[in-house]
């Protein structure tokens, strides 16, 4: 079972303080996805390196379809009304999946990626799933940290085996 975090289930937005590395406190305010966000969304992902497909699944009408699923949890954490960090997360009916996860770097270091999971394996928890996972990119060191130090298990006996009707997607 998953620390419950009791965040939110609905659209209600729970703000979090978290110290800076000088003592001082950021609000963050962790709530769902819009698609007002979408440009701002897009902009994080290029901040952080996360690689985007414009024609594919990361179109706004796919992301705006994706949004209308109930499998798929995609949350903003903001601080001031700029987002500073997204995890984009789904389920299968058996496990749950973080298929994106990143955080401004400025603001890197102060648990927001901590929160973002927390919230996502609430949801999770709440949906009846036990398990998530993550695939991460073997060039992606910071983010297996993340997940380590968050208890995930790293995985060095499976291969990914994907298919695609389109490179683009």
């Amino acid at each position: 079972m998953f620390k419950f975090s009791s965040l939110f289930l609905n659209n209600t937005i729970e703000v979090i303080s978290m110290k800076q590395r000088e003592g001082n406190k950021i609000a963050v305010i962790i709530r769902k996805m819009t698609m007002k966000d979408y440009d701002s969304l897009i902009e994080l992902w290029k901040k952080g390196n996360i690689p985007y497909r414009p024609q594919g699944r990361d179109s706004k009408k796919n992301i705006r379809w994706q949004l209308q699923q109930p499998n798929c949890f995609y949350l903003i954490a903001e601080n001031h009304g700029t987002i500073i960090g997204v995890i984009l997360g789904t389920h299968d009916g058996r496990k749950g999946w973080i298929n994106r996860l990143v955080i401004t770097p400025a603001y890197r270091r102060k648990g927001i990626a901590k929160r973002l999971i927390e919230e996502f394996e609430h949801h999770l928890t709440a949906a009846g799933i036990n398990i998530v996972a993550c695939l991460i990119e073997d060039w992606n060191a910071t983010s297996m940290d993340v997940f380590e130090r968050l208890g995930y298990t790293k995985h060095t006996d499976i291969l990914y085996f994907s298919k695609r009707k389109n490179m683009k997607i």
